[in-house]
């Protein structure tokens, strides 16, 4: 059996991997980090990124634990920056605090990082070890690692369908489908969001804000959470210059992503309410959509949350660009009809041994309710055959 001082490690390290998460929805498009300094089995210090722009894990533990870091072991769920940004290396804070190890759950793939900061500690006389804890490390972090190494943006797919897997009725009524908890809990969920995607036809029959709003006390958002970026996919541009995405431009970031044909005669109301255009080259709605994660890439949008409808998420499922979904089941609606939308549209698969499936999935109970959330653990070639 391992005794309590091999277990140890391990324990500091899960540690800092808690405090890490305690930074989501406010440091993208920095990782989420978390940092515990131990010294004699005791910790001396511990922090967390906690907001974009300001202080890294590393300094704000290094405050905490003062002299006492001189010698000490330091569990970090991140190699340690090398470089200078909005911040000074966090390497030279340590090399400078006089630590004796530095434990890292995972090296940065950050290219101006990427095993730098490694390098930089040995050189200083540091003993550091890569790897303790680094599948858990990898996951909290699998949006900043999908955005700097394909440059584009983690995508998040949510609907909310009846127990016959229908997310309106034939006539397109879907409110609401959900209970008022799960809805409670979709502000929550575009808390941590950088944008907010649905297509025009949801945009144009429910005429949604997309904003981030919570009615009960108990909900978890934060006042000093950012704002996300509204994106409405409407390739023709049929969304009324009246409605509430449109006339709120002014007050919350709205994007929309149109046709190559669309004339500027025709984008002029929109661009004078405050929307920003973004015009894609191709005509064809899958390469637009394309096009649309590569912009978000290059602005470097991390979590995107697509609230659907049937096509976009259909789209975005064919393009195996989804990574995460969240679907509210109202397990006590059925609503019945073959022309009652499903929350996937698109080509699909053909072969169910092709089938998608997800990992580290959850589950829980809201009012009525299923919230079942989970991640893509594998993408076949989705293909029509």
């Amino acid at each position: 059996m391992p005794t309590i001082q091999e277990k140890t490690p391990i324990l500091w390290m899960r540690r800092a991997l808690h405090l890490a998460w305690l930074g989501r929805g406010r440091v993208e498009p920095n990782p989420m980090v978390g940092c515990v300094i131990v010294k004699d089995g005791e910790v001396v210090g511990e922090g967390f990124h906690q907001k974009y722009g300001e202080a890294h894990a590393e300094v704000n533990a290094l405050r905490m634990a003062g002299g006492r870091a001189r010698g000490a072991t330091v569990y970090v769920t991140l190699e340690p920056c090398c470089h200078t940004g909005k911040t000074p290396p966090c390497c030279e804070m340590l090399i400078a605090a006089g630590v004796k190890n530095v434990v890292a759950a995972m090296r940065d793939p950050f290219p101006q990082v990427a095993g730098g900061g490694i390098r930089r500690l040995e050189e200083a006389g540091i003993f550091v070890s890569v790897g303790l804890c680094q599948a858990e490390a990898e996951a909290i972090n699998a949006p900043f690692i999908k955005l700097v190494t394909k440059h584009r943006p983690w995508v998040i797919a949510k609907y909310a369908m009846t127990l016959d897997g229908k997310i309106a009725t034939r006539e397109h009524s879907s409110r609401w489908v959900s209970s008022a908890a799960s809805r409670e809990k979709v502000h929550e969920l575009r808390s941590y969001m950088d944008a907010i995607l649905i297509g025009s036809g949801t945009a144009t029959a429910d005429d949604p804000m997309l904003n981030v709003r919570c009615r009960d006390k108990a909900c978890l958002v934060s006042t000093d959470v950012r704002t996300p970026l509204r994106i409405v996919a409407d390739a023709s541009l049929k969304l009324p210059v009246t409605s509430r995405l449109v006339q709120t431009a002014r007050e919350i970031p709205t994007l929309l992503l149109v046709g190559p044909e669309i004339s500027q005669e025709h984008l002029a109301p929109y661009t004078d309410a405050g929307c920003e255009i973004f015009q894609a080259q191709s005509a064809d709605h899958a390469c637009q959509l394309t096009e649309l994660l590569d912009e978000l890439g290059r602005r470097r949008v991390t979590n995107l949350l697509a609230e659907g409808g049937a096509t976009l998420l259909g789209t975005l499922f064919d393009l195996r660009e989804i990574d995460e979904v969240h679907a509210f089941i109202a397990f006590t609606k059925l609503i019945g009809g073959r022309n009652a939308p499903s929350p996937f549209g698109g080509i699909g698969l053909a072969d169910m041994q092709d089938a998608v499936r997800l990992t580290d999935t959850r589950l829980e109970t809201l009012a009525g309710d299923i919230y079942l959330r989970g991640r893509v653990a594998c993408r076949e070639v989705m293909s029509e055959k």
